[in-house]
């Protein structure tokens, strides 16, 4: 049984729209924006994805808001399926992994079984994160509050331009007008010194890019990759809005 099986076993298999992907350039370095929300980044063998948020239903649940229970599985299987397709060394969690400090707790035996498996045999990175600044240490891999790779450092949120950085938190997305109608969707959003991407956890919500926080990192000068239903959307940020 594959590492996956686990947790994969329980969804339903991707689309074939699923594996629609972009490539780009970025910090000199060729990558790819998969239309899951994941950076695939060849020339490292690393996959790199944020603001998983695991176990947010469970901990709206304890509070009283209702929601079903599986964002941690779905979050879970479609990472699976991403490790299975491009077989990373390394896979880089950009921060917020976890929901709150006592998500890994909650973390079904199921999920936690299927998670160590993902993470045995290859290099395993949690970027610190504001809900996760001290990732369970438990459940393997290694804990940073950032690092290099290539030209590129990778944090959980947006801090310099001294040096290109990738980075997560803010769960960019996107509205556009498509042949009379408006398609909105996640998005990856970057210029030649940062790259933000969009949140992989199921229950994640997103931030326009549109708004001030994001307007003040890229201006009018960033690119957009964004996610639709059955493709992939590239355009210039200032054409949103």
């Amino acid at each position: 049984m594959s590492p996956s099986a686990a947790i994969a076993r329980m969804m339903r298999p991707d689309s074939p729209a699923m594996d629609q992907s972009h490539p780009f350039t970025f910090a000199g370095a060729e990558l790819v924006a998969d239309r899951s929300g994941a950076l695939w980044w060849p020339g490292e063998g690393t996959l790199v994805v944020a603001d998983l948020h695991l176990e947010k239903g469970s901990r709206y649940a304890a509070t009283g808001q209702l929601i079903p229970p599986y964002d941690s599985g779905s979050s879970l299987a479609r990472l699976a399926r991403l490790i299975e397709r491009y077989a990373p060394e390394r896979v880089v969690c950009l921060g917020d992994s976890f929901h709150d400090s006592e998500a890994d707790r909650r973390l079904p035996t199921i999920y936690r079984d299927a998670l160590a498996a993902l993470i045995e045999g290859r290099e395993w990175i949690w970027v610190c994160g504001n809900h996760d600044p001290h990732p369970p240490a438990g459940l393997g891999g290694r804990p940073v509050a950032q690092m290099e790779i290539g030209r590129a450092t990778l944090r959980h949120e947006a801090a310099s331009r001294l040096r290109p950085e990738v980075s997560g938190h803010y769960h960019p997305k996107a509205s556009i007008r498509v042949r009379n109608r408006r398609v909105t969707g996640r998005c990856f959003v970057y210029d030649e010194r940062r790259l933000v991407l969009p949140a992989f956890g199921a229950y994640t919500g997103g931030l326009s890019v549109t708004a001030p926080a994001l307007r003040r990192l890229f201006g009018e000068d960033g690119q957009v990759l964004m996610i639709g239903a059955r493709r992939m959307f590239a355009f210039p940020l200032r054409r949103v809005g």
